[in-house]
């Protein structure tokens, strides 16, 4: 083979050679492509999706306002954390509501009733004692440190840069920044527990199950069966629960309650995808934004 052909079959050679790169380049840049529209579609579906359960998880807060100003007494909503369900614009809506005043007061509430609520969720009674003592030398307006509780030397020798406010608890959460609180307990007290009420002890009518375990006395059954019973009982029922009674023998009144409710609301899609309102709403006149109730505590979290 002679010079000039050689010297074409190796031009030939690199012109294959190069059309094979430009190839698999194509091949790539179209994968790529294809991949970012791919992942373009998904997050636009998953935006559209969270966004769908989001505006019907709110409609479940509306409604549930909605149901707590009904004045027929037989079909309004009762707020004793029983859970209401009804479909909306292609979503599931689980709405549970609760009257303040089955929760515990930070504000007005003592060792009878924090020191047990403590206890209740597996802190032991030394250090149960130490922090009901230390919530109320937080809210308290003087600097003196009760028994077992702190001001602000005790929060300084702790190594905190802040002390007692010594005022009223402003929200449930203020409370992780007593002296010897952690997450972790805040986490399972926290149902149990508002700065709305106004009420040293919770009203078994409405108590969620660890407030009802906060109450000196009271069984891990007893306290399930008071919940079962009550949410049992039609709308409009009044009375005492029927067979049961509060330690110590006190019955328990299906009445009372306020104006100010805890609402959890969480719509889930067919697909699965949910999102939670969970929200503290007072009902009664008429709001700055035009709305005929206010609006305490709202948080949102979109699980799913």
């Amino acid at each position: 083979m002679n010079t000039a052909n050689l010297t074409h079959a190796h031009a030939r050679g690199v012109a294959l050679i190069l059309v094979m790169w430009i190839t698999a380049l194509m091949a790539i840049l179209l994968g790529s492509f294809a991949l970012i529209a791919r992942t373009e579609n998904l997050e636009a579906r998953h935006m559209f999706d969270t966004t769908s359960a989001r505006y019907a998880a709110l409609a479940g807060v509306e409604r549930a306002v909605f149901e707590m100003r009904n004045p027929n007494m037989q079909t309004r909503w009762v707020p004793d954390g029983r859970a209401y369900e009804f479909p909306y614009e292609g979503a599931q809506v689980s709405v549970e509501i609760t009257d303040e005043s089955g929760k515990i007061d930070l504000n007005v509430a003592d060792n009878s009733i924090l020191t047990p609520l403590l206890m209740s969720v597996g802190v032991d009674p030394s250090r149960a004692e130490a922090l009901a003592d230390a919530i109320q030398d937080w809210r308290d307006a003087d600097d003196m440190p009760r028994a077992h509780g702190a001001e602000a030397p005790q929060y300084a020798q702790a190594g905190l840069a802040y002390a007692p406010t010594n005022r009223m608890f402003q929200t449930v959460s203020e409370v992780q920044q007593v002296l010897g609180m952690n997450y972790e307990i805040f986490r399972r007290i926290e149902p149990a527990i508002t700065v709305y009420s106004n009420s040293r002890f919770p009203n078994a009518a409405f108590a969620p199950l660890e407030a009802l375990r906060a109450i000196p006395g009271m069984t891990d059954e007893l306290a399930r069966q008071i919940i079962a019973t009550r949410q049992a009982m039609p709308p409009g029922t009044t009375g005492a629960l029927s067979g049961l009674t509060l330690p110590g023998g006190a019955a328990i009144m299906a009445s009372g309650g306020g104006s100010t409710y805890s609402i959890k609301s969480r719509a889930t899609l067919s697909n699965g995808v949910s999102t939670v309102f969970d929200a503290s709403i007072r009902v009664g006149g008429v709001s700055n934004n035009g709305r005929p109730y206010t609006v305490l505590r709202w948080r949102d979290g979109e699980n799913g």
